[in-house]
């Protein structure tokens, strides 16, 4: 059993910075790979960022790639996500997810290979 507590989020203008934290509880942390996901009204959860169980390998969504940076400290049992150059269409409701089944060692892309999930935060950015 894994429980993610996810803080940050709000609201913040074009061209801003906001970052994200996913604190996890329960499995050894340093033991799976950590995605963060979003949401928008209307859409599918789309995966926009993972980074491998050690932090030494990392995938970014072509939307965000060279705003957004994931990372993690397997010490504090924490996965964050530096948000910058932030834009209108980066409001969504953020997930972070833990992939703790089966073989853990890659990088994950789909929703359903993720099967723990934080309780969302609200990132609006106004125009």
């Amino acid at each position: 059993q894994v429980l993610l507590v996810q803080s940050g989020g709000g609201l913040v203008q074009t061209g801003g910075s906001l970052r994200l934290s996913c604190a996890a509880s329960g499995r050894t942390f340093s033991s799976y790979p950590m995605g963060w996901f979003r949401q928008a009204p209307g859409k599918e959860r789309e995966l926009i960022a993972v980074i491998s169980w050690r932090g030494g390998r990392t995938y970014y969504a072509d939307s965000v790639k060279g705003r957004f940076t994931i990372s993690r400290d397997n010490a504090e049992n924490t996965v964050y996500l530096q948000m910058s150059g932030l834009k209108p269409e980066d409001t969504a409701v953020y997930y972070c997810a833990a992939k703790t089944a089966g073989y853990n060692s890659g990088i994950y892309y789909q929703p359903h290979d993720y099967d723990y999930w934080g309780q969302g935060t609200q990132v609006t950015v106004s125009s």
